[in-house]
Order: C-alpha cells, then sequence, then structure tokens
C-alpha cells in the first residue's frame, strides 16, 4: 500500500489533484487503511500512470 506522500511522488500530482481526480473517476481509490488513514494499491498506481495521457500531447 502507499501512502499519500508516496503516490504525490510517483505522480507527479498534488493532493487536491488526486482526490478531485478520483471524484471523477479518472484516478484509483484510495482503500480505507484506519479511522483517519487511506493508501492505494501499488498495482493500481502503476496502471494509471501506464494508461496516463502523454501531458506533452
Amino acid at each position: 500500500m502507499l501512502r499519500m506522500p508516496t503516490v504525490r511522488k510517483r505522480t507527479a500530482l498534488g493532493r487536491s489533484t488526486i482526490y478531485r481526480l478520483m471524484g471523477m473517476g479518472l484516478f484509483p481509490l484510495a482503500v480505507r487503511l484506519g479511522p483517519r488513514a487511506v493508501g492505494w494499491r501499488d498495482t493500481d498506481i502503476d496502471q494509471w500512470l501506464q494508461h496516463r495521457p502523454d501531458a506533452s500531447n
């Protein structure tokens, strides 16, 4: 499981952008780890990165 700092570093996205994309169904959903903790499956983030549109186009 990846926590927010790692997800931000790997995706180069900010916290609010990640949650906005999640709300739009364009980013993997977080998994609840505890009452105030969430994480993302590393495989979900890897797949998202592989299918992410190239920003240079």
